[in-house]
């Protein structure tokens, strides 16, 4: 149904469907996440295209997504790819800094250590208002690692390779999508390549961690038997 099908709502009829103050309408405007209104003589009309924009906003604020987020999804929505990427498992609980350190059991010493490394960023970073359980349940991590007589410059350079190689990692594996020289693509199979990734990127965002999860161990696991055999190998030369 097109706007002029619907003949259209002044802005103070908007304002009373969707439960919102005009001012707050406008600045959404203002900020592009609402489409132009269309004109009908001298009035400004909106109509239900507006309104679910409105619904959809809220709903994304409710959630605690920053407001560059929420033009990010809402620009994306004939798409997953942006839905998937900030899904989180943390679930819909909100906490300060302050909260998730006496949570998780960590001082300001190790908060600032990690901050530092780059591992605990701000919440905008990540495209949210507030931390969720995904930052606690790192925190609780960290405190493991605390409880078991690990020294936090230890915990720090853990936390800063760790964040400094997944990074790159992710950079490099983006690039792929975003059609680099890591591929060498045939004629149109970059396109295909890149709209089924739009299409599809839950599946493709959950096939790549479990991907990631299995190099991990898997590479823990060969360079632990690396080291043994290593030492094996020096304990017979001094012998």
């Amino acid at each position: 149904m097109s706007l002029m099908d619907h003949n259209g709502w002044r802005i103070d009829d908007l304002a009373q469907k969707a439960g919102l103050p005009v001012d707050t309408i406008r600045y959404y405007q203002r900020e592009g996440l609402l489409p132009p209104a269309q004109r009908a003589g001298r009035c400004k009309m909106y109509g239900p295209v507006h309104l679910t924009r409105l619904e959809r906003i809220r709903e994304l604020q409710q959630r605690r997504f920053s407001l560059a987020a929420i033009r990010a999804l809402i620009d994306d929505a004939g798409s997953t790819g942006l839905r998937a990427v900030f899904t989180d498992a943390g679930g819909a609980k909100e906490y300060s800094l302050d909260e998730m350190a006496e949570l998780a059991g960590v001082d300001g010493t190790i908060i600032s250590a990690i901050c530092k490394a780059g591992l605990l960023r701000e919440p905008r970073q990540y495209g949210r208002a507030t931390y969720d359980g995904d930052d606690l349940e790192m925190l609780h991590a960290v405190a493991a690692l605390w409880d078991l007589g690990l020294p936090v410059k230890a915990i720090a350079a853990i936390a800063r390779i760790y964040t400094e190689g997944v990074e790159q990692m992710q950079r490099r594996v983006m690039d792929v999508f975003g059609g680099s020289n890591e591929v060498e693509w045939d004629p149109g199979e970059y396109e295909q390549v890149y709209e089924l990734a739009r299409a599809s990127a839950g599946i493709l965002l959950d096939a790549t961690r479990r991907i990631v999860d299995y190099t991990h161990h898997r590479t823990l696991q060969r360079l632990t038997l690396d080291a043994l055999a290593e030492d094996q190998a020096e304990s017979g030369r001094r012998a």
